[in-house]
């Protein structure tokens, strides 16, 4: 009995977890501008389901979208599409906050790592402070921080020329990056644990220098938990919505933002079609995070049940 129980419990919570995200797919083919299943639909009527919304994300804000097909329309679409032109910024701030996080990140877990290190605990719990802090709270420092980045100098005395952060793509960037460290903190931490420090001592028995000790023997084997701390700092960034409203200008518009503002402004079942062409980008990016993790475990020598 309490077998079946439990697998009863376990689709519960499956379904109260995964429900709210299955039901935005079909309703993104929703040929009529609603929210919600309409009659046709329900009765599996093809004339009720339309990709027109995903074409919408092509054409909305194009000059020209009623054009015939070919590379002017491409263009046009490539330079005007507010989709596309919002995608294209997630890309270009997610890749180099990611590379940012990644790179800080990693040197503080090897760092956090070492037992002669002082004050370890404490230096963790400020590190991933932005991962347990309201992110409302973090944007607001961030926004005000990076309006002025040179006015904690003056306390010192010093009084140098800087330019605003805030409304720049490198703004959105760092903020991106402090976002996404902590998860790369506890996923090279994590993988750091169960690391073989005898190899690293036997490299350098061998009169291997610590720059080669850690190019060849440490980062081989750290370097799935470095790729799924980096894979969860870009996800961070791709779906971060509130430092992008305090601390982006207008040509900073991500994906997100370009929701939240297609909510505000004018209502359209082109968010759901954004919405499930992300569930599947996350889905595809979740797996790749489960294949690196059986591949860290086969490199340490632990056999997944």
């Amino acid at each position: 009995v309490w077998h079946y129980t439990y697998l009863a419990i376990c689709a519960a919570i499956f379904f109260f977890l995964i429900a709210p995200i299955v039901v935005v797919i079909p309703l993104s083919f929703n040929a009529e501008p609603y929210f919600t299943f309409t009659e046709k639909m329900l009765s599996f009527d093809p004339e009720g389901y339309s990709m027109r919304w995903y074409n919408s994300l092509l054409t909305f804000g194009m000059t020209n979208p009623d054009a015939p097909g070919g590379m002017s329309w491409w263009a046009d679409a490539w330079h005007n599409a507010k989709w596309i032109k919002a995608a294209k910024s997630s890309m270009i701030i997610g890749i180099f906050s990611t590379i940012v996080a990644t790179v800080l990140g990693t040197l503080a877990a090897l760092g956090l790592s070492r037992p002669e290190m002082p004050y370890r605990r404490i230096i963790m719990a400020v590190l991933i402070s932005p991962m347990i802090v309201p992110i409302i709270i973090t944007a607001t420092g961030m926004f005000f921080f990076y309006s002025n980045p040179c006015e904690p100098l003056t306390w010192f005395g010093l009084n140098p020329s800087c330019g605003k952060l805030a409304g720049t793509y490198l703004g959105v960037i760092l903020a991106h990056a402090t976002l996404g460290i902590p998860f790369v903190i506890i996923t090279v931490t994590a993988t750091l644990i169960g690391f073989d420090q005898s190899l690293a001592r036997a490299a350098s028995s061998l009169g291997a220098n610590p720059r080669t000790t850690f190019f060849r023997i440490v980062m081989p084997l750290i370097l799935p938990g470095v790729i799924s701390g980096a894979l969860f700092a870009f996800v961070t960034s791709f779906d971060e919505v509130v430092a992008v409203l305090f601390i982006a200008g207008p040509d900073q518009q991500t994906i997100p933002r370009q929701m939240w503002n297609g909510i505000r402004e004018q209502i359209s079942p082109a968010i759901l079609a954004v919405a499930t062409l992300l569930v599947i980008f996350s889905i595809a990016l979740l797996a790749a995070v489960e294949m690196l993790r059986r591949r860290s475990e086969r490199m340490r020598g632990i056999t997944p049940h």
